[in-house]
């Protein structure tokens, strides 16, 4: 009789897919198992994506930079609220779709969906029909520029909502230096002549908003059983809702339906609403959200460079100089010490001779997801 065999080894669980995201979020923000995980560990169990993963991350960056131009070309023959709503809902469309395909099932809990219309409302309908107004009276590149603050407004707001995310002297003072950039972009010293304050101030609210929506959503959002996808695409779908609702009552029905303002509305939501969406997911999936999130710093430069060629905007020497010192103390207020590495583990002693050896699982083995960080979600939100 043979002798019994050994029980094959369990391999360690991997983590759940990651979703991704505003825009980016989301835009909900990845969950924490994307985040710094052993490289084995992060490896996509789907096929690899026929596109390499550079030319994802170039079609996101140009997706999310010319958003604000397609906004400013929108208002042009509809109202603010007319193209929130005609964005939102072919974002939904595209979303829908997605879900469709991949049989992704809607949330069943009434909490969660209590919870996610407070996100579509912080993360979408808010913050884009406040960018769509802000554009009426500023160019699309201080739009842009002004998008560019969030993750500095993310910070301020982590060291005040989330305990586990503590400042660092580096990270506060990439806050001032960004909000220095922030009062050259506006020409402070010049009393900010000529610029529209109140179109201004709506901007980087919107701005604001982001950060504010995603603590939200990490808060009361995780672990709801939900993929991301199925709670973005209810996301999207509510924030759509949203403003069928409230735009009626601030507008009129179109009269007409102008040929550019429409295509850049619907190019608007279908692209950077909903494509961007999953562009930006399949990133953090496979490089990680600390790569993923750097198309942040490509957005203003883009928005900036079509609203100069395309729309014949004015630009003056403070407001490309003064987005580069946003940019620098926005990468600064993401900056993270490296871990300590562990204590190398005393050498075990030799086992005494006719003494039969055993294996204990020492901590090691099991692979414990840290949390993913706060400003990894910055970019996911501006979908």
């Amino acid at each position: 009789m043979s002798a019994p065999r050994e029980p094959a080894a369990t391999p360690p669980a991997s983590p759940p897919s990651p979703p991704a995201p505003s825009a980016s979020a989301a835009p909900l923000p990845p969950p924490a198992a994307t985040a710094r995980a052993p490289l084995a560990d992060r490896r996509p169990s789907t096929p690899r994506p026929a596109l390499d993963w550079r030319v994802r991350f170039v079609a996101l960056s140009l997706i999310w930079g010319f958003s604000f131009l397609l906004i400013k070309v929108g208002t042009e023959g509809y109202a603010p609220f007319q193209v929130t709503f005609g964005r939102l809902l072919a974002g939904t469309a595209v979303l829908v779709a997605a879900m469709a395909m991949r049989r992704e099932r809607l949330p069943r809990s009434a909490r969660t969906w209590g919870h996610l219309t407070v996100a579509a409302l912080l993360l979408n309908a808010l913050p884009f029909s406040l960018f769509s107004y802000a554009e009426l009276t500023i160019p699309s590149t201080l739009a842009g520029i002004c998008n560019a603050t969030s993750p500095l407004w993310g910070m301020a707001l982590s060291v005040v909502a989330l305990s586990e995310d503590r400042p660092t002297r580096r990270r506060v003072a990439g806050l001032g230096v960004g909000f220095l950039g922030v009062l050259t972009v506006l020409g402070a010293w010049q009393g900010f002549s000529g610029l529209d304050l109140p179109g201004t101030g709506m901007a980087l609210l919107a701005s604001f908003c982001y950060p504010v929506g995603w603590i939200y959503v990490r808060r009361t959002l995780a672990g709801t059983g939900s993929s991301t996808l199925a709670l973005t695409g209810s996301q999207l779908l509510l924030g759509t809702v949203q403003l069928a609702v409230v735009t009626p009552l601030f507008t009129s029905a179109p009269t007409s339906f102008p040929v550019l303002p429409t295509l850049s509305v619907l190019a608007l939501g279908a692209l950077g609403t909903g494509l961007a969406v999953l562009l930006q997911y399949g990133l953090v999936q496979e490089v990680g959200p600390t790569t993923a999130q750097m198309v942040t710093y490509f957005i203003p430069v883009i928005a900036t460079a079509a609203g100069v060629a395309l729309l014949g905007e004015q630009l003056s020497w403070n407001t490309p100089v003064g987005a580069l010192i946003v940019l620098i103390g926005a990468a600064l207020t993401q900056s993270r010490a490296r871990p300590t590495p562990p204590p190398a583990p005393a050498p075990a002693p030799a086992p005494a001779e006719n003494t039969p050896t055993t294996h204990a699982a020492s901590p090691g083995d099991a692979h414990t997801a840290l949390p993913d960080p706060p400003e990894a979600a910055a970019c996911l939100s501006r979908s």
